[in-house]
């Protein structure tokens, strides 16, 4: 009679394991919420946070010379001739390239 008991609560103590074993192994592979999708998650919001401060860092620099611009017309004067070669009249520009940075 022991033994039958003691089988029986070996069988039953498998099953348990088997049960928790595929229980954890859903959760963890092919549940909604899985631990694949969650590390792929945090990788993007890491990615997209670190891109936040990136662009937050342009604005700020770009307002201030966009604020520089408005506010002095040597700064406007200097920013065309440099951006968008703009040249007075009666006067030549020469542009020059630099073969080496060209090559890279």
């Amino acid at each position: 009679m022991k033994s039958l008991v003691r089988t029986i609560i070996k069988i039953l103590k498998k099953k348990y394991l088997l049960a928790s074993v595929l229980f954890i192994t859903w959760l963890f592979l092919f549940d909604g919420n899985n631990l694949i999708d969650r590390a792929s998650a945090l990788r993007t919001l890491h990615q997209l946070e670190r891109d936040k401060k990136y662009y937050t860092e342009k604005i700020k620099s770009d307002s201030k010379k966009l604020e520089e611009l408005k506010t002095n017309n040597d700064n406007l004067e200097k920013f065309a001739r440099e951006q968008y070669l703009m040249k007075k009249e009666n006067e030549d520009i020469f542009i020059i390239i630099d073969k080496n940075k060209e090559d890279n």
